[in-house]
């Protein structure tokens, strides 16, 4: 029977450097010796990380006109992009063996929609079980910076329409970011630090985790 693939997720503010980290994570884990013979890994992000996805993305971030969607709908989008993610794409690929890395997970849900917008964390993770029908990643990495930090690392691009959403949000965010990573299966990084450090702390992070005993009871 094929071995359950390992499923990695970065988490973080935008401006945090997980593009960066993610594009050393693709390189070093193929050679890193944790992968088994035979497996893959495949690189995705939420939302967007379907073809439906993709169309969901461009809703939720930069939607015609005045047709942005209220809290509620945003959630619901958010979940089913989740749900098709997991269905299409995330499952099969653990299932067939493979090694999943995504840019964002359920835990940028409960960061934005609960601590971010005020909707009930309750919710959100009842959602969450529904569109993930059980599955969790192995080990979620939090990129931690300051919103000040992530302010000037974007610099002058363009804001998508949840950056944009004020400060005082996004200051929510971060502070939700930090107190779901005191949950287990999370692992906080300080993201200030220069890039190469930051990708030694997660490689070190992975490992540890890669290492351990799986637990009894596969998602």
């Amino acid at each position: 029977m094929t071995e359950r693939g390992r499923f990695l997720v970065l988490e973080g503010i935008d401006g945090c450097g997980k593009t960066t980290q993610i594009q050393h994570l693709r390189q070093w884990l193929p050679s890193s010796g944790l992968m088994p013979a035979g497996a893959e890994l495949v690189v995705t992000r939420e939302p967007g990380g379907t073809e439906l996805g993709r169309a969901l993305r461009e809703l939720l971030l930069h939607p015609p006109g005045a047709a942005a969607p209220c809290s509620t709908a945003e959630l619901l989008l958010y979940a089913a992009d989740r749900a098709q993610h997991v269905q299409e794409h995330i499952r099969p690929a653990l299932e067939a063996g493979h090694w999943v890395l995504s840019d964002r997970f359920s835990g940028s849900t409960a960061a934005y929609q609960g601590y971010g917008r005020g909707l009930p964390l309750a919710l959100i993770e009842q959602l969450s079980l529904i569109a993930c029908r059980g599955l969790q990643p192995d080990l979620t990495l939090l990129l931690d910076v300051p919103l000040a930090e992530s302010l000037r690392r974007r610099g002058h691009r363009l804001a998508d329409r949840i950056e944009a959403s004020g400060e005082a949000f996004l200051a929510r965010v971060c502070a939700g970011f930090v107190a779901l990573a005191a949950q287990p299966g999370w692992q906080r990084l300080d993201g200030t630090q220069p890039a190469e450090q930051v990708s030694a702390a997660l490689q070190a992070a992975i490992t540890q985790c890669c290492r351990a005993e799986r637990p009894g009871a596969d998602a």
